[in-house]
């Protein structure tokens, strides 16, 4: 199959995926909607840090903190690039996409914000989707039991795909914030961002959309989106865990008060009151994850040389490949888009008769690697009436003759179990 990518080159940066396993049978990594593999860059820029550069950030006049500090602010400027953002001050480092998420929500329900527009309370409307990790979920539950404000939310279709067809009702005047996820994580579907954003913002409404599976496997520009605030995470994008990020346009972050109090997102300190520094660093409490941050920079880097669109036609040739194969193999059912239009290289399925736990199990023991459950979307489950399924997640190192090992085990789980 044809592809963009030198995937046998891009293979031999990933020391993982020459291991063999159990029996010595190839690794065939078919998860990476959970987290991706890392590049040899990436792995080698970490361990530079730590051995030549490790000191915190922005406290020290020494030489090694004037490296950390750079790096890590170095970073930013990475990532503000990456995404088209207008400013590098507009790149909060969060730990993973959760907590940027949570940082958003529960500024918003402080009622702290000098601005009564970015409070929350009784009679606002927060609107999400069927299709949200649980991420951007019960942060907004938790929100709206304790200001009183109302979760409503948009339903699937039979094909995966979000129900519009009352999104005049749904979001409307009483709307505050419509938060939803760009790419799904169990299904696949990538949403219609402008349309919801053009009428979130007809009603005046913030747009919080998550990135963490659009950011890693294509093109992404936060001003282009339209969205107020847009979060993603460094580990599925060939970068470490421990590190997410949230941009945000400066009029919001300006807006919203602190999440986390402590060092570094001060201006002032006395024990009567404190004032606080400008963003980014309000939202950036005590010590960042510096060598996360600077594995994200590497990560960035290496994305870009390869270009995220040969990165975006690969995957989409992939997993146009893993559709046409996976509905030939009789009792499997996908879940979601069953066609590469306006979808992701995330394929959730189910085998006839079979527990996907189980189906996990025997595929691993061919050396392929999926994940089974609900995929912290259980809602989208309880809307299919299943219990779990598995899921084969795609990246830029996948080939081909992954998605026939997929296949053959599939075959494998059908002859032990029938």
């Amino acid at each position: 199959m044809a592809s963009p990518l030198d995937v046998d080159r891009v293979r031999k940066d990933f020391p993982i995926l020459e291991r063999r396993l159990a029996g010595d049978r190839p690794l065939a990594y078919l998860d990476s909607a959970n987290t991706s593999q890392k590049p040899r860059p990436v792995l080698d820029t970490i361990a530079e840090h730590y051995e030549r550069h490790n000191a915190n950030v922005a406290r020290a006049v020494h030489q090694l903190g004037e490296e950390a500090t750079a790096a890590y602010e170095g970073a930013r400027d990475k990532i503000a690039a990456f995404i088209g953002a207008p400013s590098r001050d507009e790149v909060v480092f969060a730990k993973n996409a959760s907590e940027a998420l949570n940082l958003v929500a529960h500024t918003l329900a402080s009622g702290l914000a000098e601005d009564p527009w970015y409070r929350l309370g009784p009679g606002d409307e927060i609107v999400i989707t069927e299709m949200e990790h649980h991420s951007n979920i019960v942060p907004w539950q938790l929100v709206a039991q304790r200001t009183g404000a109302t979760l409503r939310w948009f339903g699937l279709t039979d094909d995966g795909r979000l129900d519009l067809s009352t999104i005049d009702d749904v979001i409307n005047a009483r709307t505050k914030v419509v938060s939803f996820v760009h790419q799904s994580n169990i299904v696949g579907t990538i949403n219609p961002v402008s349309r919801l954003v053009e009428r979130a913002h007809d009603v005046g409404a913030l747009v919080v959309v998550d990135g963490s599976q659009a950011v890693p496997h294509m093109p992404v520009d936060v001003t282009e989106a339209g969205a107020d605030l847009y979060v993603f995470t460094g580990h599925k994008m060939c970068g470490p865990t421990g590190i997410g990020v949230l941009w945000g346009r400066r009029e919001v972050l300006d807006a919203l008060p602190p999440f986390l109090g402590g060092g570094e997102m001060i201006e002032t300190v006395a024990m009567e009151g404190s004032t606080f520094a400008p963003v980014p660093h309000k939202f950036e409490a005590g010590t960042p994850p510096i060598a996360q941050a600077v594995g994200l920079g590497a990560a960035v880097d290496y994305l870009s040389g390869l270009g995220m669109d040969k990165v975006h036609e690969h995957e989409r040739n992939i997993t146009a490949y893993a559709l046409e194969r996976l509905r030939d193999v009789d009792g499997v059912t996908i879940i979601g888009p069953d066609t590469s239009t306006d979808r992701g290289g995330t394929v959730s399925f189910t085998v006839d008769r079979v527990h996907p736990h189980d189906v996990g199990q025997l595929l691993d023991e061919d050396g392929v690697a999926v994940r089974v459950g609900h995929h912290c979307a259980r809602p989208v489950c309880l809307r299919y009436g299943i219990p779990a399924t598995t899921r084969a997640s795609f990246y830029l190192y996948t080939t081909s003759a992954e998605i026939d090992a997929l296949i053959d085990g599939i075959e494998r789980v059908k002859r032990f179990f029938w």
